[in-house]
């Protein structure tokens, strides 16, 4: 099989303020691996989080130059043999999720049908996706929030706390949300960002406001303190930054509620298999996120949509400059189209 990659820069709409900074823009890579005068797409999201760094864009195409010519040897259909080989040359999970993602779109074109229907899914289970709204002033949360209202049918706010200027900025621009979003349901992501006393105090006071659950209040390395956490929030905990993979869920699994599974983490469409199922197993829900991904990687995991409780793949919705179209929006939910394979497709020029 040939592979190539190409790389393409994206631009935010609106900047993502997280607890660790903001982002403007982001350069991805556009992987194609071709085999039998078939094509087969992935995409490579540069990111990092404290502790586990994701590479940076250069350090991945060297990554790439190094990996394309030992897998041009083997043919598609050799999934297992191929994701040997990656861990052999521990070969970074944002590379890994393109590689596999390409390789079950190129299967899906293939035999003629869209991954969710190889995989025998139900479209008719996918819940609405959730959108988010970064750290800001209350009045700009407010007019963040009126911008994704005007865009589309949304019905679940992602909340980014964790401010810098402590927990009483997180309660007021929380409760400047719900004063113009009464009706619709909340979540909050912390990013990390609390301290555990904060992140106490915070689960009590946001389960007082109706918020849904509270993802990632600890940072990373401050796992340890998960248990006593635990047993003062009335909130359901999801973790994100501190579950990389299918390994670290059982040591996790009892003093949480559900996990935030992200393609470029996890490395692949396979290994998010492994890991609905075993987070499953310890009776946790699942939740799917995003980084500055197009359509092309969130598109790749709608078509697992079916398998979750809650969706946060918006990330391709706040680009002015997505070069690819697949999955689309009705009624807030993203679903999978019936093109074989991914069903993405390349609709501009972008670099």
């Amino acid at each position: 099989m040939r592979l190539t990659i190409q790389p393409f820069t994206v631009n935010k709409r609106f900047p993502l303020t997280i607890s660790r900074g903001t982002t403007k823009k982001n350069t991805n890579l556009w992987l194609k691996i071709e085999a039998e005068g078939i094509e087969g797409w992935g995409e490579t999201s540069p990111f990092s989080v404290i502790k586990k760094q994701g590479k940076n864009l250069e350090i991945i195409k060297q990554e790439y130059k190094k990996i394309i010519p030992v897998l041009e040897k083997f043919h598609p259909l050799q999934r297992q043999e191929i994701e040997k080989v990656l861990k052999e040359k521990k070969i970074s999970s944002s590379v890994c999720a393109a590689i596999d993602t390409a390789l079950y779109d190129w299967l899906g074109r293939k035999v003629n049908l869209p991954l969710w229907k190889l995989w025998g899914l139900n479209r008719d289970r996918i819940v609405p996706i959730s959108v988010t709204i970064g750290i800001s002033s209350p009045e700009k949360a407010q007019e963040r929030v009126k911008n994704w209202l005007n865009f589309m049918e949304a019905k679940i706010l992602k909340i980014k706390l964790g401010s810098l200027d402590g927990i009483e900025a997180d309660q007021a621009m929380l409760l400047a949300i719900k004063e113009i979003a009464p009706n619709h349901s909340l979540t909050v992501d912390a990013n990390g960002g609390w301290t555990l006393n904060e992140a106490i105090k915070m689960s009590q006071w946001l389960a007082q406001q109706g918020v849904i659950y509270v993802e990632q209040p600890l940072a990373v390395g401050e796992e340890g303190n998960l248990p006593q956490l635990s047993e003062r929030s009335p909130l359901p905990i999801f973790v994100d930054e501190s579950c990389f993979n299918s390994q670290d869920i059982p040591k996790l699994a009892p003093y949480i509620h559900g996990i935030n599974i992200k393609l470029m983490k996890a490395g692949g469409l396979t290994e998010i298999m492994r890991m609905v199922a075993i987070a499953k197993a310890c009776n946790l829900q699942i939740m799917y996120g995003c980084y500055s991904d197009s359509s092309l990687a969130n598109t790749a995991l709608s078509h697992l949509a079916p398998l979750a409780n809650f969706l946060d793949l918006d990330s391709h919705l706040n680009l002015i400059d997505d070069p690819f179209t697949g999955a689309t929006l009705k009624e807030g939910r993203l679903l999978p189209n019936n093109l074989p394979g991914l069903g993405v497709q390349y609709c501009g020029s972008n670099g």
